[in-house]
Protein backbone atom coordinates (compact mmCIF):
# COMPACT_ATOMS: atom_id res chain seq x y z
CA UNK A 1 0.00 0.00 0.00
CA UNK A 2 1.13 3.35 -1.17
CA UNK A 3 1.74 5.99 1.17
CA UNK A 4 -0.85 8.45 0.68
CA UNK A 5 -3.21 4.78 0.31
CA UNK A 6 -2.03 3.95 3.89
CA UNK A 7 -2.81 8.05 5.38
CA UNK A 8 -6.20 7.95 3.89
CA UNK A 9 -7.39 4.62 5.19
CA UNK A 10 -5.85 5.35 8.70
CA UNK A 11 -7.87 8.32 8.37
CA UNK A 12 -10.71 6.49 7.93
CA UNK A 13 -10.55 4.26 10.76
CA UNK A 14 -9.95 7.51 13.05
CA UNK A 15 -13.11 8.71 11.57
CA UNK A 16 -15.00 5.78 11.88
CA UNK A 17 -13.60 5.19 15.62
CA UNK A 18 -14.48 8.84 16.63
CA UNK A 19 -17.74 8.08 14.87
CA UNK A 20 -18.96 5.07 17.15
CA UNK A 21 -21.33 5.47 20.23
CA UNK A 22 -20.94 2.37 22.10
CA UNK A 23 -18.07 1.44 24.29
CA UNK A 24 -15.41 -0.63 23.31
CA UNK A 25 -13.39 -3.39 25.47
CA UNK A 26 -10.99 -2.31 27.57
CA UNK A 27 -8.15 -3.68 25.92
CA UNK A 28 -9.24 -2.92 22.27
CA UNK A 29 -9.22 0.59 23.36
CA UNK A 30 -5.42 0.40 24.61
CA UNK A 31 -4.24 -0.85 21.67
CA UNK A 32 -6.35 1.73 19.77
CA UNK A 33 -4.25 4.43 21.74
CA UNK A 34 -1.21 2.85 21.78
CA UNK A 35 -1.17 2.66 18.17
CA UNK A 36 -2.74 5.83 17.51
CA UNK A 37 -0.15 7.74 19.17
CA UNK A 38 2.44 5.68 17.64
CA UNK A 39 0.82 6.36 14.38
CA UNK A 40 0.71 10.01 14.85
CA UNK A 41 4.34 10.83 16.38
CA UNK A 42 2.12 11.37 19.28
CA UNK A 43 4.31 10.87 22.63
CA UNK A 44 2.62 13.74 25.53
CA UNK A 45 2.05 12.17 28.72
CA UNK A 46 -1.20 10.36 29.15
CA UNK A 47 -3.75 12.96 30.52
CA UNK A 48 -6.35 10.96 32.95
CA UNK A 49 -6.88 12.18 36.10
CA UNK A 50 -6.97 8.32 37.47
CA UNK A 51 -3.16 6.85 37.61
CA UNK A 52 -4.00 3.29 37.26
CA UNK A 53 -5.40 4.88 33.64
CA UNK A 54 -2.26 6.41 32.99
CA UNK A 55 -0.29 3.36 33.80
CA UNK A 56 -2.52 1.13 31.14
CA UNK A 57 -1.84 3.87 28.54
CA UNK A 58 1.96 3.93 29.43
CA UNK A 59 2.16 0.32 29.36
CA UNK A 60 0.41 -0.04 26.17
CA UNK A 61 2.73 2.58 24.26
CA UNK A 62 6.13 0.55 25.79
CA UNK A 63 4.31 -2.73 24.20
CA UNK A 64 4.66 -0.54 21.04
CA UNK A 65 7.79 0.80 21.29
CA UNK A 66 9.42 -0.99 18.13
CA UNK A 67 6.62 -0.55 15.64
CA UNK A 68 7.87 1.97 12.74
CA UNK A 69 4.74 4.55 12.22
CA UNK A 70 3.54 2.66 9.00
CA UNK A 71 3.32 -0.31 10.86
CA UNK A 72 1.02 1.30 13.72
CA UNK A 73 -0.85 2.68 11.19
CA UNK A 74 -2.04 -0.95 9.41
CA UNK A 75 -1.91 -2.54 12.73
CA UNK A 76 -4.53 0.45 13.71
CA UNK A 77 -6.65 -0.25 10.48
CA UNK A 78 -6.02 -3.60 10.93
CA UNK A 79 -7.83 -3.76 14.42
CA UNK A 80 -10.66 -1.01 13.74
CA UNK A 81 -11.69 -3.47 10.85
CA UNK A 82 -11.43 -6.41 12.40
CA UNK A 83 -13.36 -4.88 15.51
CA UNK A 84 -16.37 -3.85 13.53
CA UNK A 85 -16.40 -7.24 11.52
CA UNK A 86 -16.65 -9.00 14.58
CA UNK A 87 -18.76 -7.04 17.35
CA UNK A 88 -21.70 -7.98 16.18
Amino acid sequence: MSNQALDKAFEEAVERVNAHTDPFPADTLLKLYAYYKKATNDYGRPRSKKPIINAFKTNALFQVKDVSEDDAKQAYIDLVNQYFLYRK
